[in-house]
């Protein structure tokens, strides 16, 4: 495979849980393979877990949207380069990164985490009534875990959720590569329209959530404060409900893991730690672009050069993982990338999951029948998209 490949031919899933076939060849052929991007740039994809990792870690790599190559369209157009956008720090290098990131990471330790267990837990106590009150079948990512996640997002970082229709629908428009720009930008001119009210409303009145505290910090412009919030919706909220939606498909699939977890509910970390190394719900977008010329496995890197990674392919690499094409919740998923790596790691993961336990632990706790209401071929899902998801889940019990 010495020739550049398309940039469709990866991402190009067919399956319900498995990425495309196609990274098993690369992997084992030509784990850093040239890969011809949607500007006619030609590029890279890394495949195999470690140059993965060597590339998320490695500062001569930038993720910069000014210089580097974006590894897809985005609703069929060009995703051109761009000055930085105040705010977004996932898209930019120290030390600007690390200025914003330094102003947020507090909010999302293991210990803030697991101080904010018994709210999640709560709350997904509270969508099971709602599950329940709706009656079987019901669709579990309407009624259980895209509310679930919204609203602890919403909470943590100071958003009004029984305003939600403001901003719930920005980050899903973003994700799906068939909704209309129009209407993409429309939603985030509405949501964009409320932060700054909201920002406002916590300057007068502050409250204890993540916008309050940054507000009266006074460091960040209304602006800056707008894109992070932004940011964390956008990384913290379809993520986070497509991983459980999914991880919940996977478990009622996969039945005789589903038994292991209901026979022993300790084991629930461990099954959250595999689903997320299992699907790896983040498609793409996961770019880095070279600031010199460079030597990575075998290959010659040079400067300008934009390396897409493969995080689902990094996930199923048989150098790291034992038969990785299976659901075993009792594999050491030490490494696994789900969240990526370096300082670009997902800033949120101590709180996904805890979201992602407590949705388990709720609907496997309260439903001891809950059980696919279609076959499992009928489940719609999404393909595309920087976030693989089903679009709706219909269970029983």
């Amino acid at each position: 495979m010495s020739d550049a490949i398309s940039y469709e031919v990866p991402w190009a899933r067919t399956h319900q849980f498995d990425p495309p076939a196609v990274f098993d060849a690369l992997r084992a052929e030509r784990p850093l393979a040239r890969m011809t991007y949607p500007d006619g740039h030609e590029g890279w994809l890394a495949t195999g877990h470690d140059v993965v990792r060597k590339v998320l870690g490695d500062p001569r790599f930038s993720h910069s949207t000014e210089i580097g190559h974006f590894p897809v369209t985005h609703q069929g157009q060009l995703v051109p380069n761009h000055p930085k956008i105040p705010g977004m720090f996932i898209h930019m290098d120290p030390p600007d990164h690390t200025r914003y990131r330094r102003l947020l990471t507090g909010e999302f330790t293991v210990r803030r985490a697991s101080r904010l267990r018994a709210r999640v837990e709560a709350v997904a106590a509270e969508q099971v009534g709602v599950m329940r009150a709706h009656g079987t079948p019901a669709d579990l990512v309407e009624t259980f875990a895209r509310p679930l996640v919204l609203r602890v997002l919403s909470e943590l970082v100071g958003l009004p959720y029984d305003e939600r229709e403001h901003y719930e629908h920005a980050p899903t428009l973003l994700h799906d590569p068939d909704a209309d720009p129009q209407e993409v930008a429309a939603a985030f001119e509405k949501a964009g329209s409320f932060f700054v009210e909201v920002i406002e409303r916590k300057r007068k009145q502050p409250g204890d959530d993540l916008l309050s505290r940054l507000t009266a910090d006074g460091e960040l412009t209304t602006e800056e404060l707008c894109n992070i919030v932004v940011l964390l919706l956008f990384a913290g909220y379809e993520t986070t409900e497509s991983a459980l939606s999914v991880g919940v498909f996977a478990l009622l699939h996969h039945t005789e893991q589903l038994a292991k977890v209901r026979a022993d509910p300790a084991r629930l970390d461990a099954a959250v730690e595999e689903l997320l190394r299992y699907l790896t719900v983040n498609q793409y977008h996961t770019y880095r672009t070279a600031l010199e010329d460079l030597e990575l496995n075998g290959e010659t890197v040079k400067k300008g050069d934009t390396v897409t990674v493969s995080l689902p392919a990094a996930n199923r690499d048989p150098a790291k993982f034992t038969c990785p094409e299976k659901l075993d919740i009792d594999r050491d998923t030490t490494g696994h990338v789900a969240f990526g790596y370096g300082i670009h790691q997902c800033l949120g993961q101590n709180l996904a999951r805890v979201e992602l336990r407590a949705g388990l632990a709720a609907l496997l706790g309260e439903f001891p029948g809950l059980r696919l209401a279609v076959a499992t071929d009928e489940v719609p899902l999404r393909l595309k998209g920087s976030v693989f998801a089903v679009k709706s889940l219909p269970v029983s019990w």
